[in-house]
């Protein structure tokens, strides 16, 4: 029997310094029958150079070229223009050990109600490896707020078909996690292979409140427009809710017990019967 061919999409904008890496980590994987998608997304360096001389080397690589419209456009343009029934997403500065797609592709043929497949990863940087990242997302509750897998999963063509692909409205991050949600809820589950299989390239950067108002928009727009799988799982909703009060509660009483705060708390007490008796003596 054929092995089916994955279609393999890699979306690159402005990350040619990375590019050449990650579609090396591509053509090691053991499984062979695939086709890998590059789709620049308008990049302004030499994405496009690096990309032909892989096309060159193998005709399994195809080059697509598109205006910028941003990550959730890139692979659904890739995803419609694969030939294969099962796609792999890969960012382009990050990178797979070459047995993933083989373990991944055997997982799905064999359980028709697997959906996607994902795997541990391992954060780095240019230098040093960083942490591993061990997902646990199976079904709907594991990724109702947060991304319970990484977010280049191996998943069958037709879970992007019947959930409409990536949502190309989302141009903040978490199109991954939004994706996934919408799959499961869609009667599909995940499958976790317990091992590092994929490497993350972490930018090091510190979020600024202006990021962080980002982030909490991103997450209201998801909640908002899957409002009907939360409703579904409003109990779930309201554990995670008395358990993030719960632990916050923790914290402060914690934060209370420290020697900082009581011996600021001893400092301020002075101050404090200075401001009271102000307070009381212009009654």
């Amino acid at each position: 029997m054929q092995k089916p061919v994955v279609s393999i999409v890699v979306p690159c904008y402005n990350q040619a310094q990375y590019l050449d890496e990650s579609l090396q980590s591509v053509f090691n994987q053991t499984y062979i029958n695939w086709e890998c998608i590059i789709i620049n997304d308008g990049s302004s360096d030499n994405t496009e150079t690096i990309a032909r001389k892989w096309i060159v080397k193998d005709p399994r690589f195809i080059y697509i070229y598109k205006e910028n419209e941003g990550v959730s456009s890139a692979r659904n343009l890739g995803i419609e223009k694969g030939k294969g029934g099962f796609i792999l997403t890969l960012d382009a500065d990050d990178k797979y050990e070459a047995t993933f797609l083989e373990k991944a592709i055997t997982l799905l043929l064999a359980n028709d109600e697997l959906g996607i497949v994902s795997s541990w990863g391992m954060y780095f940087t240019n230098d040093k490896l960083l942490q591993v990242y061990k997902s646990i997302g199976k079904t709907t509750k594991d990724f109702l707020f947060h991304n319970a897998a990484i977010g280049t999963s191996l998943f069958r063509k037709e879970c992007w078909e019947k959930v409409g692909g990536y949502d190309e409205c989302q141009e903040n991050g978490y199109e991954d996690w939004e994706f996934y949600l919408r799959v499961c809820a869609s009667g599909w589950k995940v499958h976790i292979i317990e091992e590092v299989l994929f490497f993350y390239r972490q930018n090091i950067t510190s979020r600024s409140a202006g990021m962080n108002k980002i982030d909490k928009a991103t997450k209201k727009y998801i909640y908002m427009k899957n409002k009907a799988i939360y409703c579904a799982h409003y109990e779930d909703f309201i554990d995670r809710f008395l358990i993030t009060s719960d632990l916050e509660k923790a914290e402060i009483n914690k934060f209370k017990n420290t020697i900082d705060y009581k011996l600021g708390a001893l400092i301020l007490k002075p101050l404090r019967n200075i401001k009271w008796f102000f307070l009381n003596l212009f009654k």
